[in-house]
């Protein structure tokens, strides 16, 4: 099925220009129209050109009509200019059918546009570390993206760690689903940005952060009295970790993690493939979802969101999971 996408660069300076080459030709041969933004390639400083000319960009992937905008990359640059971003224009092309999709600094766009509109975003995949990866493009990760593409998209699943095999919680109906990268959602806290959302799922992932920094960012959550309201915290992929050796002394994110569970009544998860890593699934964040788990297996469900919420039509949603 064709569709039209729209890359634009709302965060850093694209570095590896063949890496988004590759992205754009990937998107290309799965049979989709894909449509560059003028400035996609633009440099200012480390920045996809000045504070004004990615604000522009994001206003004409609103404008586009596309049925998907996908940022070329993340990095850093949308904190910045939280400020300024036209946030009714992209909640109204959302409304439309574009979908925007993105991961990373784009963090900081999804959870304002939240607090905004109360719009739902796609947390996924980037055109060039994830289209263009240099190993080819992810079989999980494009067969998410086609299930957002073509509608078909109802949940996903993953397998808990194999040390969390006797780890119950109770199943989550309607819940929020928010978070993203932890760094850039850690800055938001006390700003106007950040979502106040009771009993919903938050998840996280993060890149090169110490085991230190990442228990450091979730006290702060925690703190904040963020952490105990909600339903579940999920752990997606942590990556580009480095103990020092000699000195973590076993200090690691297993550590983390019991931690924050021995303090919490709130269910904390992990193995969410999600992150800065080429097997990613699709999340709306500010959707509503529902997750059980049997055995080490945990489903994440949200139907289909732009039907109607009726109860009979939730059943036939969900009916060919089984098969």
């Amino acid at each position: 099925m064709t569709k039209h996408i729209y890359i634009y660069s709302p965060s850093s300076a694209v570095r590896d220009k063949a890496a988004f080459r590759r992205g754009v030709k990937r998107l290309k041969a799965l049979g989709h129209e894909v449509e560059v933004d003028d400035a996609a390639l633009s440099v200012h400083q480390r920045f996809a050109g000045d504070d004004a000319t990615r604000l522009a960009a994001i206003s004409r992937a609103a404008a586009s009509g596309a049925d998907v905008a996908l940022i070329s990359r993340g990095g850093y640059g949308l904190t910045r200019i939280l400020d300024a971003i036209p946030y009714k224009a992209v909640a109204k092309a959302i409304d439309k059918g574009t979908e925007f999709v993105g991961c990373s600094d784009f963090t900081a766009l999804q959870n304002a546009l939240l607090v905004k509109t109360g719009a739902v975003t796609w947390s996924g995949p980037a055109v060039g570390e994830d289209f263009g990866a240099e190993a080819g493009s992810d079989d999980i990760m494009e067969a998410c993206f086609d299930d957002l593409v073509t509608g078909q998209g109802e949940g996903t699943g993953w397998r808990m760690p194999a040390r969390d095999a006797e780890l119950k919680f109770k199943p989550v109906q309607d819940a929020v689903l928010w978070g993203g990268n932890l760094c850039v959602l850690a800055s938001l806290i006390g700003t106007p940005y950040f979502p106040v959302v009771d009993k919903g799922v938050l998840f996280i992932e993060d890149i090169n952060e110490h085991p230190y920094r990442v228990e450091r960012m979730l006290d702060q959550l925690k703190m904040a009295g963020v952490l105990a309201r909600q339903r579940a915290i999920v752990f997606g992929q942590f990556t580009g970790i480095r103990k020092v050796p000699g000195y973590d002394r076993g200090f690691g994110l297993n550590t983390v993690i019991d931690r924050l569970r021995a303090s919490l009544k709130v269910p904390v998860l992990a193995g969410l493939p999600f992150g800065h890593v080429p097997t990613k699934v699709l999340l709306p964040l500010g959707a509503k979802v529902s997750m059980a788990a049997e055995g080490r297996d945990v489903f994440l469900v949200w139907g289909h969101r732009h039907a109607a919420a009726h109860d009979d039509h939730h059943g036939h949603d969900h009916h060919h999971h089984g098969h």
